[in-house]
């Protein structure tokens, strides 16, 4: 085996040698300026990959991040949501209590702190109420309109009646308040 190796590096000795002792010809010379041409043109290629996946990097980063921001904030939206009907029947309770005689008061004293405790857990998650008056102007981003009726003495888009608040989770509508609309007055 060690045979094979001397032989073909004896071949190789002359041609060696040839390639040192011979000048540069000009074929050789383009030849040259092919090869650093291509080098040239991969290296450049290299490093548009190398940027391109840096920036994709980056990019994940900046979606991963993202991503877990609004896992953070939104991620209680169903529950906030299924909350909501909870408030609205305490809500109905306080308002049915102005009948409530002498016993009831304790009672009133408590739906009326969990009432407390209640919109302070919403607060605290970014959970806001949007309590629109009568007179306001609609808004479809954040109304609802469950009927339309021509009332005197308002014009067309007058909030009438509110039906039922409603509220944002941070920046988003969780639930649009429902309101009556006046149309426009015949």
């Amino acid at each position: 085996m060690t045979d094979a190796k001397t032989d073909s590096a004896e071949e190789l000795e002359p041609g060696i040698d040839k390639l040192m002792t011979e000048e540069v010809t000009e074929d050789d010379e383009v030849s040259l300026e092919d090869q650093l041409v291509a080098l040239r043109a991969e290296r450049d290629e290299m490093k548009d990959r190398f940027m391109r996946a840096l920036a994709d990097a980056e990019n994940t980063r900046k979606r991963g991040e993202r991503d877990r921001r609004e896992a953070e904030n939104y991620g209680g939206s169903k529950l906030a949501r299924d909350m909501l009907p909870v408030y609205d029947n305490m809500k109905r309770a306080l308002e049915a209590s102005s009948e409530a005689g002498e016993a009831d008061k304790a009672l009133l004293e408590g739906v009326q702190l969990t009432m407390r405790a209640l919109l302070g857990i919403f607060d605290k998650h970014g959970i806001h109420l949007l309590a629109p008056e009568v007179g306001d102007e609609f808004d479809p981003e954040v109304h609802e309109a469950m009927f339309e009726a021509p009332v005197p003495g308002t014009k067309a888009g007058d909030i009438i009646q509110v039906m039922a608040e409603g509220f944002m989770l941070h920046d988003r509508l969780l639930r649009p308040a429902q309101v009556g609309v006046s149309s426009t007055p015949k």
